[in-house]
């Protein structure tokens, strides 16, 4: 038997449209699955389901394994509640009405990589967002909007960034489509509420008008204002469907025994209550390189043996960093340490517009391709690889490198045709060599001993475009992480004694892997940006930053840092939302790593 706090209790007996609220560890995902079972018991016709919506992946593979492991729950419960994400969730619908809001019948999701590539033109005529004034930012976000709108009527290429406005003029537009939904999903769970943004609040609206909605909130963790997340979005459900109000901001179930939510709580005010707090280590390094990562490494080390000696399989640490460039660099750290500190096994989160593209490039290659094409095919691959890995900033020497090959190709094609040879200095003779090498290749029909041959060619090869494709390609972990590639890369060598449309196949993988609701949650030693580390849990976190680079004993930098430069008037209630979030994903233990010489801003009272 679960043993229920008084608020949990309230919860489950609670009817009509309800708002949880609770900090992090409150109990708030427990009580809605056993509320979700109780539902399911007795308040279902045949057919109907409990909808449980989240924002991550992670949070739904989360929530799906809890209801697994909750004994108390039938089988037949457990079946008729499911767990999605808001995307999977509003894509279904966009796929079956999408035209009765002026897309074509047919469409397509245009995932963020390539977003990324389709729209690099424009973002590529403005400056770094840093450099741009109000008004120019407004210009480059209408601008990025008008060629989504374009992407989706047009072409039926629909961005994720469209996905909850279009299903809003859906909803709002027909009852008929929401009696529909409401009557398949008579009761709806949305976590992470407080994150809503505008458009997502609108169709929620809609879902309400027939679907019994139970909202789940930390209003203080609100750490996504940046992309609509507004700090009035709970003000908005209570007003709009006047729920049943539970908070659970007392109770603690992550990490038990502990002080860390205290600690996570009083990082909120700046004021410190105790001198120390059970959970929370501090650690202090030289502003050093190497004195930096010598620190983190050995409290890695620490902690691993640690988890280690309990004798679980299933144990999970976290080294949790400010910004995607420190994931990065602890990343390669770990893979190739230095002064005879051993490698760390691990996994890194890490923004993956980069490596999606460059598996596509690697699996095009494993096609050997000897069309007449086929190096034309490659050069565009690496040129939508330079226009989309940086993500919503693409890089103005990408996009100029990117121009020169499409040039030097143009003249290369040129010279061919002529009947002469093309010129020695081309930028795309390494191109061409790398090419010729991967046709050489004798490859076996297994898809990891294959993908890893190919490769080791791009990474020994003459062509430092294809050379950095090999070391993006590293982060993807694809064949690591499910069998569905593995499996559509053996199913093609099988069929054709090659692999024949292995970059369909990639392309096909990566979609579906982003709408998979199958992930597990991390184990082992893993490194992610601190942002991407919402709505997940750990045994253990490490959080390391960055620290100020002095030249002459004066500041001349101070990079990678929790708060931007480190200083106190810069930390806003998003930079203590963010680090509570990061600080409260432990079970047992937080430690928190920063420069002796320039601590973290957010460590100090407020008072001091």
């Amino acid at each position: 038997m679960v043993d229920l706090t008084k608020g949990q209790q309230d919860v489950l007996d609670g009817g009509g449209h309800q708002l949880v609220t609770g900090g992090p560890g409150s109990g708030k995902t427990t009580v809605s699955i056993l509320k979700a079972s109780a539902i399911a018991r007795q308040s279902l016709n045949s057919g109907q389901r409990i909808l449980f919506l989240s924002f991550a992946r992670a949070t739904v593979s989360r929530v799906m394994e809890a209801i697994d492991e909750e004994k108390e729950i039938a089988k037949t419960e457990k079946s008729r509640i499911e767990v999605d994400t808001y995307h999977s969730f509003f894509w279904r619908i966009l796929k079956t009405h999408g035209y009765l809001v002026g897309l074509p019948r047919i469409l397509q999701v245009l995932a963020p990589p390539a977003e990324a590539i389709a729209l690099s033109a424009v973002r590529g005529g403005f400056d770094k967002d840093s450099k741009l004034n109000d008004e120019e930012k407004k210009a480059k976000t209408s601008a990025e909007t008008a060629e989504r709108l374009r992407l989706a009527t047009e072409e039926g290429k629909i961005c994720f960034d469209l996905f909850a406005g279009l299903v809003g003029q859906l909803l709002h537009g027909s009852d008929k489509i929401r009696r529909l939904i409401s009557e398949m999903y008579p009761y709806i769970i949305l976590d992470e509420f407080q994150d809503t943004s505008g458009p997502q609040w609108t169709v929620v609206k809609a879902l309400g008008v027939h679907s019994t909605l139970i909202a789940l909130a930390d209003p203080e963790q609100r750490i996504f204002e940046f992309v609509g997340a507004d700090p009035e979005r709970l003000d908005h459900f209570k007003k709009e469907f006047s729920p049943e109000e539970h908070d659970l901001a007392a109770d603690n179930h992550r990490s038990k025994g502990t002080e860390i939510a205290l600690y996570g709580n009083d990082v909120l005010t700046g004021k410190f209550r105790q001198e120390s707090y059970e959970g929370i280590e501090f650690g202090v390094f030289e502003h050093n390189q190497h004195q930096a990562y010598a620190k983190l490494t050995t409290t890695v080390l620490q902690a691993r043996k640690r988890l280690i000696a309990t004798g679980r399989r299933d144990w999970s640490l976290a080294v949790l960093v400010p910004t995607r460039k420190m994931t990065r660099l602890v990343s390669d750290t770990f893979s190739e340490p230095f002064g005879g500190f051993p490698s760390i096994a691990h996994s890194a989160i890490v923004d993956m517009e980069g490596p999606i593209l460059a598996a596509e490039t690697l699996a095009y290659l494993m096609q050997q391709p000897t069309a007449a094409n086929a190096l034309a095919e490659l050069v565009q691959l690496i040129c939508s690889y330079l226009h989309g890995r940086g993500g919503n900033a693409p890089g103005k020497t990408d996009m100029g490198d990117a121009k020169a090959l499409k040039k030097a190709l143009a003249r290369w094609d040129v010279a061919l045709l002529a009947g002469k040879q093309p010129a020695a200095n081309s930028i795309i003779r390494a191109t061409e060599s790398v090419l010729s090498k991967v046709l050489e290749l004798t490859l076996t029909g297994d898809p990891d001993e294959d993908w890893v041959a190919v490769r080791k060619v791009l990474a020994t090869g003459d062509c430092t475009r294809l050379k950095a494709i090999s070391e993006d390609v590293r982060n993807v972990r694809l064949l690591e992480r499910g069998t569905q590639l593995r499996q559509g890369l053996g199913e093609d060598w099988r069929e054709n004694g090659s692999y024949s449309n292995a970059l369909e196949i990639t392309r096909r993988a990566f979609v579906q892997d982003h709408f998979s609701t199958g992930q597990k949650p991390e184990t082992g030693v893993v490194v992610m940006n601190m942002h991407k580390a919402k709505g997940k849990q750990f045994d253990e976190v490490i959080i390391f930053e960055g620290w100020p680079v002095v030249v002459k004993k004066k500041m001349v930098a101070n990079p990678d840092r929790i708060v931007p430069t480190n200083l106190i008037e810069a930390a806003s209630s998003q930079h203590r939302q963010n680090f509570r979030v990061s600080v409260t994903r432990a079970k047992q233990r937080t430690t928190i790593l920063t420069p002796s010489g320039d601590p973290c801003v957010l460590l100090l009272d407020a008072d001091d």
